[in-house]
């Protein structure tokens, strides 16, 4: 509904557009509690949400400067309604929401207010919701939805799909931004739930209404990314124990293991192999792929995912994703090789408060027989 008040409406006016969508809401909730809730809740709301914009239409139509492709038509109310009509169609509200995926993880805006706008605007998270997930107040969260905002207008970010080559650049960045949004659900930095699920499945529709695109034709990064979301969100059930405590590969039930969203993973993972193209997407869908093909954990190719992260490297060599070479290094080479690669990286500044290493090398230690040094590791 945002998004398509937004192509109405344009950018300028992007709080207009959620003012309509929340009046439309509080509609719903005064009217469904004592007439039921409509067959279709939907259109239902979208009539309403329609209603609303040409009230709004007709009532400040000298007052505002609407969106270039929608301002002549607005101006009078005899072909304001079908044109909202048109609008409000199933394959213009797909198209509308790409442009609003495209608009909110412009460049320009900073990476947290990127995840912050994409949340509000496209998923629908509350700012108290979003405050929640990334443990922080509401008055931060407000304080960079108007960042965005403001950007927006500055610059006058443009409602619309990229064309040419901007379409590259700027898809890897709405891409980096899904993925950022991916990570924070699978492995939640902050707060008391271990597991955002919520955020993970609207990073995976998020991906879904890009592959569903006419507009984007190179697609092969885009399925990339979605089987390494769907084939790692397809193990969630078997992550925490039935105290809540996270499990690792090893110790989890493979029986409880979502082979249907597992399949549909694979799938996407031979889509995106269409291509030429190999992005650090690809290869970690391909060693999580190589995980969920395992009968068992001890019958994990660990040789081809240590080769496939030495290829990873050549493309990301952050510190963790040498962390993570060093497990598959613990398994291939041994526990003592793993140290030995650990301590190159032991100064790297994240890693201060990173409970993953310090969890790591304490393994290792543990597994060298050096219990006192990996007592000492864990407790960091």
């Amino acid at each position: 509904m945002v998004a398509v008040l937004t192509k109405i409406f344009g950018t300028d006016n992007l709080g207009l557009a959620e003012d309509v969508v929340q009046d439309s809401l509080v509609e719903a909730i005064s009217q469904w509690q004592y007439k039921g809730i409509p067959d279709n809740p939907s259109a239902w709301l979208f009539r309403v949400a329609k209603n609303k914009a040409i009230n709004v239409v007709n009532r400040e139509k000298y007052k505002r400067k609407y969106s270039k492709e929608s301002a002549h038509f607005l101006q009078s109310e005899w072909t304001a309604e079908p044109v909202l009509d048109d609008l409000f169609s199933e394959q213009q509200i797909m198209d509308d929401q790409l442009r609003m995926i495209f608009m909110c993880c412009h460049p320009a805006i900073t990476p947290d207010s990127q995840i912050a706008l994409a949340l509000k605007t496209l998923c629908g998270f509350s700012i108290p919701e979003i405050g929640k997930a990334f443990l922080t107040s509401e008055e931060n969260i407000n304080k960079r939805l108007v960042r965005a905002r403001q950007k927006i207008r500055e610059i006058k970010i443009p409602f619309e799909v990229p064309k040419g080559n901007d379409l590259e650049s700027r898809l890897q960045t709405v891409l980096n931004t899904i993925y950022l949004l991916f990570n924070e659900g699978y492995s939640a930095s902050k707060g008391n739930d271990i597991i955002r699920y919520e955020l993970c499945e609207e990073a995976i529709r998020l991906a879904g209404i890009i592959i569903s695109s006419n507009t984007i034709q190179e697609k092969s990064t885009v399925f990339a990314l979605q089987a390494l979301m769907q084939l790692n969100a397809a193990r969630f059930k078997s992550r925490q124990d039935a105290d809540g405590n996270i499990l690792t590969l090893e110790e989890q039930n493979r029986l409880l293991w979502d082979f249907t969203l597992m399949e549909k993973g694979f799938k996407n993972l031979e889509k995106s192999t269409v291509s030429n193209q190999m992005s650090s997407f690809h290869i970690l869908a391909t060693i999580s792929a190589y995980h969920c093909s395992a009968i068992n954990y001890a019958s994990t190719d660990w040789k081809s995912i240590l080769a496939l992260y030495e290829k990873l490297l050549q493309i990301d060599n952050s510190p963790i994703v040498l962390l993570n070479r060093a497990v598959a290094i613990s398994k291939v080479n041994g526990a003592k090789a793993a140290i030995t690669e650990l301590k190159k990286i032991e100064g790297a500044p994240m890693f201060k408060s990173y409970h993953h290493y310090y969890s790591a090398l304490g393994t290792f230690y543990m597994e060298t027989g050096d219990y006192k040094t990996a007592m000492a590791r864990i407790a960091e």
